[in-house]
């Protein structure tokens, strides 16, 4: 008997029915986490206020119910935590005091955020500035990565001082696009585990990603086969006033050139370029012979869905690293592929 397809599109339709449920239950685990947070916001404000001598009795409330909570319900609920929903309460509470529109408005857009955005508003001083990323969010459904990247470069102080508002809006949305197509984004959030009081698998860690994704640079950088020896993991360079580990360090053979390797789990900054470009110099200094030439060193980060890697050019001679040294190394794009490549096993692997 010949089976026929009489719709051809069920596998789509079943891909939907599965990614519409699992978006019902992340938003249900989301709202339950933010409305929980806001109550026990409320909770500790309202028994603060009951105290006779304020200050010492709320640091003493703190600290008795972090202790109670994380005995009975596991981690996530240290001191600094539940000061941080105490927070939560104090700052938005005022937007739900108006008419019933304006209370009805404010608990829809709070419906489409999830704890994370919360917990980035709320590092914003300026009260109006949070109202707007709030509402921003909401209604524009940025990620987590998108508030936090508008956050930090002022986005709503650009645009407020702008008179030419489309413009920054559109270098906005340019530099954010990566990063709202991360569908594990909520769900790898290892709050979200401790609030389920599920136990997180060590794989999810930073400590665990980052050994897994170093133990895959290691086999990669061999397997080029462009005269490169291993030498040593988190070797130890060690000064008159510090100790420092280099994750990995090779030397190549052809290039004559030792060739470190940093790999950070967070977020970019410019301490973490100059943190190599300072590795690269005392190696120089230190380890490199006569015979050998400048040290290279290559800085990989991988956020949350998102991976950079820079080189450390030879004292800035661009065009000999370009000619003679990028023939025997990986290029960026490379470096970047086989990380991500790696990070979507090491999840799947969880």
């Amino acid at each position: 008997m010949t089976l026929t397809n009489s719709n051809p599109n069920y596998i789509v339709e079943i891909k939907e029915i599965l990614a519409h449920a699992r978006k019902k239950a992340y938003s249900a685990v989301n709202t339950a986490m933010v409305e929980a947070y806001w109550n026990i916001g409320k909770r500790i404000v309202e028994e603060e206020q009951d105290g006779k001598e304020r200050a010492e009795y709320g640091k003493e409330i703190i600290k008795k119910l972090s202790k109670e909570l994380t005995t009975e319900f596991g981690k996530g609920f240290s001191e600094r935590t539940l000061r941080e929903y105490r927070q939560f309460y104090i700052t938005f509470i005022f937007l739900l005091h108006d008419n019933e529109n304006s209370k009805q408005k404010w608990r829809t857009l709070f419906a489409k955020l999830s704890w994370s955005h919360f917990q980035k508003v709320l590092k914003v001083s300026n009260k109006d500035a949070q109202q707007w990323y709030i509402k921003e969010a909401a209604e524009q459904n940025w990620s987590v990565r998108t508030l936090d990247r508008n956050i930090s470069t002022l986005y709503y102080q650009r645009l407020l001082s702008s008179h030419e508002k489309e413009i920054v809006q559109k270098e906005m949305k340019q530099k954010t696009i990566e990063f709202q197509h991360d569908s594990f984004e909520f769900i790898k959030n290892p709050a979200v585990l401790e609030f389920l009081n599920l136990p997180i698998n060590l794989g999810y860690t930073e400590k665990e990603l980052e050994k897994a994704l170093i133990d895959n640079l290691q086999k990669f950088i061999l397997e080029l086969g462009k005269g490169y020896a291993f030498v040593e993991r988190q070797q130890l360079i060690r000064t008159e006033t510090s100790d420092f580990f280099i994750d990995l360090v090779f030397y190549n053979y052809i290039l004559k050139c030792f060739v470190l390797i940093e790999l950070k789990t967070t977020k970019l900054n410019h301490q973490d370029i100059g943190q190599l470009d300072m590795y690269v110099r005392m190696y120089d200094d230190l380890k490199k012979q006569a015979s050998d030439n400048p040290t290279i060193g290559i800085l990989l980060c991988t956020e949350t869905d998102h991976t950079i890697a820079k080189y450390s050019i030879l004292n800035d001679k661009e065009q000999l690293f370009a000619s003679k040294y990028m023939p025997y190394l990986p290029t960026e794009s490379e470096l970047i592929a086989e990380i991500e490549r790696e990070r979507i096993q090491f999840y799947n692997r969880q």
